[in-house]
């Protein structure tokens, strides 16, 4: 692991950090640019709907865009002025997954980072040994602090309510592919130390992998925080058969839950049809709530299909103090993520 050229820091809980809620102020925002070809058909369009996305959110926040050398010249072609093009060796362009867990002290909000083991969502791809060392690379430009966890993990894998209360999914995190041999109690003891949390809310996820999913059951294709003790779950209206049973389970399990501070969690559901979006491809992203809150705004992803209305109707309502803004994510989608797959917010 690159780790010479920055500080290894104590866990982060020690010494007082946690991880801020996501609707908290960002300085920036953090992408990876496009350049695995074994997804997408088409780089040139995914490169464009890249720079959209980026585009979007550089008008709430300042986007800090990671692309391969090979590949800057296109990322500094298709984005706007404000966003920064920062060149670094790259195997593919999933900065949620491979970045930097941001964390913030409890008194100085001095930010520093936590940095997961990457393994590709337990070796789902080929390649990915510049990925690894991307949390790294982004704390050390930073010259942010780092503490290096022994949990193979990703920031897909979970959300947080800035108040101590993290949700993840068990098909990630006890995963043989990810952390064979560890145990429940052995992988809250971590989480809570690399990120400030005190309370694990466990969601099944996709325990016996049924679904086409190659991330194993991402927490951020089920649901996210709104605020604390209130939580965004999504529905799809045409889901059947172990699809259906998949998503009354992670439901449940939020139904069942309390948080850090006791309290039972607000479950708003944010339901629509999902059976237009993406029939034909393997591993398309199709998921709404997976979208990113930048300063003030929201981004959230459309398909072109009835769904995109009444989900923009359903996210006005819960963020009705936020400027929402649409990116078509046909391009992205196949490769398996979506907007929050691709941003990664740096606290204030």
């Amino acid at each position: 692991m690159d780790t010479e050229s920055n500080f290894a820091i104590a866990a982060p809980a020690e010494l007082g950090f946690v991880m801020p809620g996501e609707w908290a102020p960002h300085s920036a925002c953090w992408m990876a640019w496009p350049s695995q070809h074994l997804q997408w058909e088409n780089l040139a369009e995914v490169e464009q709907a890249y720079a959209n996305v980026a585009n979007a959110v550089a008008g709430f926040e300042p986007v800090l865009m990671v692309a391969d050398p090979a590949n800057a010249a296109n990322a500094r072609k298709l984005c706007g002025a404000n966003t920064e093009v920062i060149e670094m060796p790259l195997d593919d362009s999933w900065m949620r997954d491979s970045g930097p867990s941001f964390v913030k002290h409890g008194t100085s909000g001095v930010v520093a980072g936590t940095d997961w083991r990457f393994n590709c969502w337990g070796g789902a791809m080929p390649g990915y040994q510049q990925d690894a060392q991307t949390a790294n690379r982004v704390l050390d430009r930073l010259s942010m602090e780092a503490y290096h966890s022994c949990l193979v993990m990703e920031g897909g894998a979970l959300h947080v309510d800035g108040e101590g209360t993290l949700v993840t999914t068990e098909s990630v995190v006890l995963n043989a592919n990810r952390n064979p041999g560890i145990d429940r109690e052995q992988a809250e003891i971590e989480l809570c130390r690399a990120t400030g949390a005190s309370k694990i809310i466990w969601l099944p996820g996709d325990l016996n992998g049924d679904t086409t999913d190659m991330t194993d059951g991402h927490v951020d294709g089920i649901m996210c925080f709104v605020q604390p003790g209130v939580v965004l779950f999504e529905r799809d209206s045409a889901s059947e058969g172990v699809y259906a049973e998949l998503e009354r389970e992670n439901r449940r399990a939020l139904e069942l839950a309390t948080d850090a501070r006791g309290r039972k969690l607000e479950i708003i559901d944010l339901t629509c049809d999902h059976s237009e979006i993406g029939h034909e491809d393997e591993l398309f992203c199709s998921s709404y709530i997976n979208f990113y809150l930048p300063n003030n705004g929201l981004v959230m992803p459309h398909y072109g299909v009835a769904a995109d209305a009444i989900v923009r109707q359903q996210l006005e309502a819960v963020f009705g103090d936020r400027k929402l803004l649409a990116v078509d994510l046909n391009p992205i989608a196949p490769g398996g993520g979506g907007i929050h797959c691709i941003t990664q917010q740096q606290p204030a």
